[in-house]
């Protein structure tokens, strides 16, 4: 198990024995209480911001989707000139063509029933990515700053903003088969990792004890008693170890389990399986993005989560002749299940206030890059510098595209961040300008992740 997959029930374990020891044995330098940018950050930011990160896992086509090309226009006949081959004719199931969104505007042929939301949506076309290197480009979208070889550099943006609006909930960052990072955010802000809803339940029920509830009592006595001694308040780990045991305990205590509890035998239940379609048994069925973008809007809804990272397809690394058979299909399911989450938070009252939770919640959707316009000898496409996002959601001023990629090559275009229009004496745009945008947006003023960017202000305005 990695170092950041650690569920909170085995990180309690740790507390209980590092609780114990400090106080038995004294000594822990006091540290300083957490400060500097985080405790203006907190001041500054909103209070009624939601997100949810959706990563596309293998490099996504975004001629397929996002990036789309007409065939009547790059045709066979114009490749020596153009460098882009659509290559809808030769997808599995024969010649599929564009779709155009309500106002006409054009997306690829598996953008599925997402583009019926293109109303909320702002899609960014001509970003960089300065790497062809899976978990190089996943963990510089994550953080906005690339990584130092492999090794990821600062904290991942859900982190970052986990810590920024403070310890309101009781897992304010949920990861669901996405990496996480924490450096030099606040403790509360270091995600639970889970490997789908079958993890996730596991995590948040109680198991019987293998003590009696006598010796329970009598445990979690000891431990409070050892919250109150001097090493402990001179030691932020034992701190936030003893925190950790107490929210979790909350957790248990709360049956919130019951929530995500999605083939259990109930109206609640078939309501939630209708609606994201989800099979009513076996095990497969609950790590499909279906489950977890209900997992998604259930941890938003109920409280459980301020930020949830949800993988949305695993398979999207079509080098071979799967390109034509596997690549569209796993991006339209990932894009139906996102629709899916969009109509439920849209249809939810946000905490009586006459909104939805949609009009608080930002959806990001990513992969680490793009595909290449070409389509290789092995009738597949590799790996392209070239990609795009959309946002979604919230404040984001729907209906928009932003930026563009070349129609030669599909090479980035500079564009005008505050406009988003194209421009020639502007930025070539990367995944830290969409992430500055959305610290400003919160009310994150000061580059607290040190992105050093200006920010992508087009999203929202």
């Amino acid at each position: 198990m990695k170092p950041w997959q650690l569920s909170r029930r085995h990180f309690l374990r740790s507390a209980a024995a590092a609780l114990s020891g400090a106080c038995a044995f004294g000594g822990v330098e006091r540290l300083a209480p957490l400060g500097g940018p985080w405790a203006f950050a907190e001041e500054g930011a909103r209070d009624d911001r939601y997100y949810v990160f959706a990563y596309f896992r293998g490099g996504w086509d975004i001629l397929l989707s996002l990036d789309p090309r007409d065939p009547r226009d790059f045709g066979i006949d114009r490749v020596a000139a153009t460098r882009i081959m659509p290559g809808y004719d030769l997808l599995d199931g024969g010649p599929r063509d564009i779709l155009r969104a309500a106002d006409g505007t054009p997306f690829g042929p598996y953008m599925g029933d997402l583009i019926h939301h293109w109303d909320k949506m702002a899609v960014v076309r001509g970003m960089s990515m300065n790497t062809l290197t899976h978990e190089v480009g996943m963990r510089y979208f994550l953080t906005g700053r690339p990584p130092a070889g492999l090794q990821a550099r600062g904290s991942s943006a859900p982190t970052v903003l986990a810590g920024a609006f403070g310890e309101d909930h009781d897992v304010p960052n949920l990861a669901v088969r996405v990496e996480s990072y924490n450096d030099h955010s606040p403790d509360h802000a270091s995600a639970l990792i889970v490997d789908g809803v079958p993890s996730l339940l596991d995590t948040l029920r109680a198991r019987d004890p293998s003590v009696s509830n006598e010796e329970l009592d009598a445990i979690n006595r000891l431990l409070a008693s050892h919250a109150e001694c001097d090493a402990v308040e001179m030691s932020r780990f034992v701190q936030s170890s003893e925190m950790a045991r107490q929210r979790s305990q909350l957790v248990l205590e709360s049956n919130i389990d019951r929530r995500f509890d999605f083939q259990a035998r109930s109206e609640d239940m078939d309501a939630v399986r209708d609606h994201y379609g989800i099979a009513a048994n076996g095990t497969t069925a609950l790590t499909t993005p279906a489950a977890q973008a209900a997992l998604a809007a259930t941890a938003l809804k109920t409280g459980l989560s301020r930020c949830v990272s949800i993988e949305m397809a695993r398979s999207l690394d079509t080098h071979f002749d799967n390109w034509a058979t596997d690549q569209g299909p796993q991006q339209e399911a990932g894009f139906n299940a996102l629709a899916r989450l969009v109509e439920d938070l849209a249809s939810s009252e946000y905490k009586d206030t006459g909104s939805s939770w949609l009009d608080h919640t930002v959806i990001v959707g990513f992969s680490e890059f793009s595909r290449t316009p070409m389509i290789n000898a092995a009738e597949g496409r590799d790996h392209s510098l070239t990609n795009a996002c959309f946002v979604m959601g919230g404040p984001v001023r729907g209906g928009r595209v932003i930026g563009a990629s070349s129609d030669v090559g599909m090479t980035p275009l500079r564009m005008n961040l505050t406009t988003g229009q194209l421009d020639p004496e502007g930025t070539y745009v990367s995944p830290e300008h969409v992430l500055r945008a959305l610290y400003v947006e919160a009310g994150i003023e000061d580059d607290i992740a040190d992105l050093r960017v200006d920010p992508l202000l087009s999203l929202f305005g």
